[in-house]
């Protein structure tokens, strides 16, 4: 067995309903080691992290950035990694199958795809469908059978229709899709109603307001990610810290920067200083 088919086998093992998969989304090589650290089992990326480091906005990432940044999550651990692919950086079929090809190549143990484009907003349900099925062509061809996680943006674009939502869902499983997630409800009736509408493994998003572990477990929920908020976090601390130098002239951020240090040594491998 090939490294990249022993991480999709695990990935696939992961998805339990009832004992959720907490999959933290980090943004770079450095917190990707610190969270395999600390004891996750696999993780995502995130589309809006990886673009904070570029300076940009989610949305505004190149399909050949995303493919070499989820490259090198997957080199950084021996964790299975999934991709944030957005909306497979393409309007057809062909072309959601060509950034499949692309994510196999990376050696990802799974990937997303997204029912929704900046240009032309929410796809029509059945060209949706026909996107993740393409996607599943090539992620079910290779070594391990890739995981595709088919994704319902409703929410997220002012569109909180739960019907919608789940019809659209239960088309990315006609379709073959592995994992449904549906970013964005966080009213326990919401989703309970998503999970046993399908026979899939369903991930939920981590929000304001969102049931907690221990109650989107007892809903039957599969996988839970943070999407970019890791990432956001870290940033609002960096905007926090450099806030305190220049309007205090102070210093009480060394306090965390050296809780950071010592996380960092642990992470890497390096004895204490």
């Amino acid at each position: 067995m090939t490294d990249q088919a022993r991480r999709v086998a695990r990935f696939r093992e992961l998805h339990r309903p009832g004992t959720p998969l907490l999959i933290p989304n980090p943004w770079d090589a450095g917190s990707a080691r610190l969270l395999a650290s600390l004891g996750f089992e696999a993780l995502a990326t995130t589309s809006s992290g990886f673009a904070l480091t570029l300076g940009r906005l989610d949305g505004s990432v190149t399909r050949d950035e995303a493919i070499a940044h989820a490259a090198q999550i997957v080199a950084a651990t021996d964790l299975p990694v999934s991709a944030d692919l957005e909306n497979g950086f393409a309007e057809d079929p062909a072309g959601v199958a060509e950034t499949a090809r692309e994510a196999v190549r990376a050696g990802l143990a799974g990937f997303s795809v997204e029912d929704f484009s900046g240009a032309a907003g929410i796809y029509d349900r059945q060209h949706a469908a026909e996107r993740v099925a393409a996607a599943v062509e090539v992620a079910h061809a290779a070594d391990g059978r890739l995981v595709v996680t088919a994704r319902a943006e409703n929410y997220l674009h002012d569109r909180p229709d739960l019907h919608d939502t789940i019809a659209r869902l239960q088309a990315y499983q006609e379709a073959g899709a592995d994992v449904l997630y549906a970013p964005g409800p966080t009213l326990t009736q919401d989703i309970e109603a998503i999970v046993t509408s399908v026979d899939r493994p369903v991930n939920v998003l981590a929000l304001p307001g969102a049931p907690s572990v221990a109650e989107l477990a007892r809903l039957g929920v599969s996988r839970i990610s943070v999407g970019g908020a890791f990432a956001f976090a870290a940033f609002q601390a960096l905007a926090t810290a450099a806030t305190e130098l220049r309007d205090e002239g102070t210093y009480g951020f060394t306090d965390a920067a050296g809780a950071g240090a010592r996380a960092a040594r642990e992470a890497f491998g390096q004895p204490p200083a």
